[in-house]
């Protein structure tokens, strides 16, 4: 019985180390926008992709040595939540208290409903964040590339919200459609 439980627990251990990434549920509670939380972790400073369809996701709880800062080594997208460079963490749905799940905190200014197009820079590589109303149910494609350096969607540019964020050289002109149509 014991060799069946010391096989079990080795051969939990090495797809541990094979795995590129975990995401897996910690709870369903409803604290902080609802919708529970999850781990994610970059393996081998790999970027990973874990499967949510949230909108919006918080840091919770840092579980590398690796630092998660947002839009740098961690983020969210279209495609779901995704770590990157060794940045492991528990993440939970919603902007750390902001949003209720409900629609709260977001209330649209005069000509919410118009299109828009800004340029969005990142200098000497770093992170940069441009602030523009998107609003709930907006959406944000890049129209032309400015810069040498790969604009990536999820990578080296995003959006929430409250903006549009480029990071890595990416430097480009994005259109802001604050619906969708």
């Amino acid at each position: 019985m014991l060799k069946k439980l010391v096989g079990f627990a080795f051969a939990c251990g090495a797809w541990m180390l094979v795995s590129p990434a975990v995401a897996s549920p910690q709870h369903d509670g409803y604290g902080y926008g609802g919708g529970g939380e999850v781990r994610c972790e970059s393996r081998d400073y790999r970027f990973t992709r874990c499967d949510v369809n949230w909108r919006e996701a918080y840091l919770v709880r840092r579980l590398s040595e690796s630092r998660c800062i947002e839009g740098q080594t961690w983020g969210i997208d279209r495609r779901g939540l995704w770590v990157d460079r060794g940045c492991a963490g528990v993440f939970a749905r919603g902007r750390g208290g902001y949003d209720d799940g409900y629609g709260g905190g977001w209330h649209p200014g005069p000509n919410w409903d118009m299109d828009i197009t800004l340029a969005c820079r990142s200098e000497d590589y770093r992170y940069r964040f441009c602030s523009v109303d998107i609003g709930r149910g907006g959406g944000v494609r890049i129209v032309r590339q400015l810069s040498e350096t790969a604009c990536i969607e999820g990578r080296t540019w995003g959006a929430n919200r409250a903006g549009i964020w480029v990071s890595g050289g990416c430097a480009g002109v994005f259109e802001v459609s604050r619906r969708w149509r």
